[in-house]
């Protein structure tokens, strides 16, 4: 396989895409990520002339999510699981005070739970709890499968289903910025760690009830967000390209 080229390379042309190529995608709020790659694969087929092209993302994020989504296309789709192993970090916000069924602004928030006792030290004392390998169980409204449905299509549906926890790894839970109700933080994770999780179970060991208002991916490594383009900026950059260095290859099989 040829070497995996990068959006951002000054010399990337339409062959790299046929190649295989990493789009680093910085997903709006509100698109799922098969929003994301569907838009991309449309434009490919339609404006591009690429109708045989695969398209990929190497990790999911929620809809309410932004940040990095790592898009791979041709022969780079053979490499997702690989980038899908590398640690992530996240940005964000946790919300203090109530819950939410999703452990996120999905469903409406509920109940109204003590937040007078919290402190920033007592805040920063507890995320040190969650650093380190444990067990973590996924949020009911999650794309897991459970007896082979999405647990978030059953829930939607009211069906009641156990999540099995799944092993993660915390390497670092900082809390940036504390002004009641809102907690800014920053986390350095493994592969399949559910943040909306780790929001609500900060809430339980705070002895009150708290979900995650915003989220935002910044690193899937060895890629950072501040190498992403939104997709639309991507798609003109593409157009650009496929007319100033138009394929000179064939399709590869």
């Amino acid at each position: 396989m040829p070497p995996i080229k990068h959006f951002s390379d000054p010399d990337f042309s339409l062959d790299d895409i046929l190649l295989g190529a990493v789009l680093l995608v910085d997903k709006p709020l509100g698109w799922t990520s098969f929003d994301v790659v569907n838009k991309l694969k449309y434009f490919a087929r339609h404006e591009l002339q690429l109708p045989k092209l695969k398209i990929g993302h190497a990790g999911t994020l929620d809809p309410l999510a932004t940040g990095l989504l790592v898009v791979c296309t041709g022969k780079a789709t053979k490499s997702i699981g690989q980038f899908q192993g590398g640690e992530k970090e996240y940005t964000g916000t946790i919300y203090l005070g109530q819950t939410t069924p999703s452990f996120d602004l999905e469903t409406a928030p509920q109940g109204n739970f003590a937040t007078g006792h919290i402190t920033l030290e007592m805040l920063q004392e507890i995320s040190q709890v969650f650093l380190g390998e444990h067990w973590q169980r996924p949020p009911i409204y999650s794309a897991k499968q459970v007896n082979g449905k999405r647990a978030y299509l059953a829930a939607r549906a009211g069906e009641e289903m156990e999540m099995r926890p799944v092993q993660v790894t915390i390497n670092e839970f900082t809390i940036v910025r504390f002004q009641v109700p809102h907690v800014d933080f920053r986390i350095r994770c493994s592969k399949g760690t559910y943040i909306r999780s780790i929001a609500n179970d900060l809430g339980q060991k705070l002895g009150s009830g708290s979900y995650l208002s915003a989220l935002r991916r910044t690193k899937s490594a060895p890629f950072g967000v501040d190498d992403a383009n939104l997709p639309e900026d991507i798609m003109k950059r593409l157009k650009e390209i496929s007319i100033a260095r138009p394929l000179s290859n064939a399709y590869p099989s």
